[in-house]
């Protein structure tokens, strides 16, 4: 037999809050006009909210701590108060407005219990108050969420009077949620092609800059004035002269010359074909690069896997693209801009039941993807709140169904997936645990296959020598600046080195004119530039973590760059002994030219290793470029002052392996 005295301890409770001598803890309210005090101690167990902003907080001089509520009145937060310590809710003679406030205030600070009860008071008792006050309610129960009782019970009025929220005058600022749970009821009492109609206004309303006549959407000619002399003027700023002349001739003449032209021309040119809707033009150029231009894909696989997918309407790309990746995904996964794709890129890999890697990696990806999206959420688990996990799985409402979860180990689930169970719906999570201990059960949620595991055939022995990754640099030079990169004071050795050195650009193949650099290395980052340096031998680069940009337009003829882990170097070889690594020490790491000097300028690493063609824009026979004490790296590469030219270079995209 237990006794219970919860009055008296209720009773000396509220009588500590009331105590003004013995507190830690001053809550503002009332935009800081009225303070309340209370005891970090209490406030900390009892609503896991404070728990967590008291952690957050500084004490002051005193050693007291200061919250600050300022959208909250006085009246309420005494009311939470004495709720927090006594368990006790007076609301005797208050009006239902209080009681909708309290009830705001209480989900703010976590406190499901009184929350709940609130909402109940006001479906069971204040239903008049409700329905006189339908708009306020509406609109706020969506907003905060939480209120499900209260959103049914809204929903249950609509449906009869749709026109209560339809023809409200605030009806385009309702939130997507609550619209979408008015359109999921079979019951809505309205003529559909008339929620049609709403359904437009709401999406139109959303984006302001749409054109309020119909027949001006997407009619580029129709929106331009012509000039004084009946002229209509377009500008295409980034469409380069050469490609929009091809696509005029096809408009006008069906006819397009691919003879002498660069890979990266046809790409380009499908994706303004794209961009002007010549579907016909756009879907040969696609046929064309996939059947005759797979080695260049495939060396340039990062920009165009970005592109596409940004671009969309290259479905036979995007196949080209995925089957490469569920074979060897770390060329995505692995990729410093793995976090920059697009949701419908991620989502396609998902789908794919020959994606080649465990479940549980993939998970962790998602979950890296998914809090990339949203900078505010906090670094620590530990910290997030409902919201957080609310946000996370919002953003990952695409990616969660694809996970195969009912093929992950026991150990997996507990180590990986519960800390962030709270994205998962009620359902799944109650199917997976029973699914851990007795995975012969039925359950309800869908159970997706397991991945399929391809068997690797090893290919014949052959005797022919492997062709050399580079004609500059060593296994060894290649090891040494992989050490540098992860900043690893002993060297790597050959056989353990962690990354690939995949070849973009070489001189001797592509050319030594300045703008092919920026035409062929845009959109790379993480890559390596190399030099030999003619006479002299040397060889000296740069390692860039940023990605390089070729689209800066701006008056000034660059654009500088900050980062902390770029640096440039001078090899070791026959005439120098030990190499030369320099790393930048200012916040002018990398600098990205303009397009009206791409014609002259190449990789310039600040001031401090730069490849640079004077008059004869190529770097082979203009002895333009230099390696100058610029300040912006720790040390000087090189005894010799003057400039010179370069008998070779090349640059890598630097992978890690799987």
């Amino acid at each position: 037999m237990s006794l219970k005295f919860f009055d008296k301890l209720s009773q000396n409770l509220i009588e500590l809050l009331n105590d003004k001598d013995d507190f830690n803890v001053i809550i503002q309210v009332e935009n800081k006009e009225k303070t309340l005090t209370a005891h970090s101690n209490v406030l900390k167990f009892r609503s896991s909210y404070f728990c967590k902003e008291l952690e957050n907080i500084q004490p002051n001089e005193n050693n007291i701590k200061i919250i600050t509520k300022s959208s909250i009145s006085a009246q309420i937060f005494d009311v939470i108060l004495k709720y927090i310590y006594g368990g006790i809710v007076n609301l005797e003679n208050v009006e239902t407005r209080f009681i909708f406030d309290l009830m705001l205030a209480a989900n703010e600070f976590e406190l499901a219990e009184l929350s709940k009860k609130l909402e109940t008071i006001l479906i069971e008792d204040k239903a008049p108050w409700l329905k006189t006050h339908f708009t306020l309610v509406y609109h706020t129960i969506f907003v905060k969420e939480n209120f499900k009782n209260l959103e049914n019970f809204c929903n249950d009025i609509i449906v009869k009077y749709p026109n209560l929220i339809f023809d409200s005058s605030d009806f385009t600022s309702l939130p997507v949620t609550s619209l979408v749970s008015l359109l999921k009821r079979d019951d809505l009492q309205m003529k559909e092609i008339k929620i049609w109609d709403y359904v437009i206004k709401w999406g139109i309303a959303q984006n302001s800059t749409l054109p309020n006549n119909l027949k001006e959407w997407s009619k580029e000619l129709e929106n331009i004035q012509p000039n004084e002399n009946n002229i209509k003027i377009i500008t295409k700023s980034s469409i380069s002269a050469q490609i929009f002349d091809v696509i005029l001739k096809y408009i006008y003449g069906g006819i397009v010359n691919l003879e002498n032209v660069e890979t990266r021309f046809i790409f380009d040119l499908m994706l303004a074909a794209n961009e002007f809707e010549l579907a016909e033009l756009s879907k040969k150029l696609e046929t064309i690069l996939i059947e005759d231009k797979a080695p260049w894909l495939k060396t340039h696989f990062t920009l165009v896997y970005h592109t596409i997918f940004v671009k969309e309407n290259f479905k036979n790309l995007e196949n080209f693209c995925n089957d490469i990746i569920v074979k060897y995904p770390n060329l995505i996964f692995d990729s410093s801009d793995f976090t920059s794709l697009p949701v419908t890129s991620l989502v396609s890999l998902l789908k794919r039941d020959d994606l080649q890697m465990k479940e549980i990696k993939i998970w962790d990806y998602v979950i890296k993807w998914g809090i990339a999206q949203n900078s505010t959420l906090p670094n620590n688990l530990k910290e997030w709140s409902k919201g957080n996990f609310l946000t996370l799985k919002t953003t990952l409402q695409q990616c969660l169904p694809l996970i195969r979860y009912f093929h992950i180990s026991n150990i997996e689930i507990y180590d990986k997936i519960m800390p962030y169970k709270k994205i998962l719906g009620k359902q799944l999570w109650e199917d997976i645990q029973q699914h851990l201990f007795a995975p012969d059960r039925p359950v309800e949620s869908i159970i997706l296959p397991a991945r399929s595991i391809l068997v690797t055939e090893l290919p014949p022995r052959t005797n022919e020598p492997k062709e050399p990754f580079s004609t500059i640099i060593s296994e060894d030079h290649a090891a040494e600046i992989s050490s540098w990169i992860d900043r690893k004071t002993t060297t790597y050795s050959t056989m353990n080195v962690p990354y690939k050195f995949e070849l973009v650009l070489r001189g001797t193949k592509d050319g030594f004119a300045p703008r092919t650099f920026w035409n062929i290395c845009h959109g790379y980052s993480r890559t390596v530039v190399v030099v030999k340096v003619k006479v002299t031998d040397e060889i000296i680069g740069g390692y860039n973590p940023l990605a390089w940009d070729n689209t800066y337009n701006g008056p000034e003829w660059d654009k500088w760059m900050e980062t902390k882990d770029s640096f440039i170097f001078s090899l070791k070889n026959g005439n120098l002994q030990n190499s030369i690594i320099s790393r930048v020490n200012t916040k002018y790491a990398i600098r990205n030219i303009s397009k009206n000097y791409q014609n002259q300028c190449g990789p310039y690493f600040g001031n401090d290793f730069c490849l640079y063609s004077n008059s004869k824009s190529d770097f082979n026979l203009d002895a333009s470029s230099y390696c100058d004490r610029g300040n912006f790296y720790e040390k000087p590469l090189r005894t010799l002052s003057n400039d010179f030219s370069i008998d070779n270079y090349e640059v890598f995209k630097v992978v890690r392996k799987s």
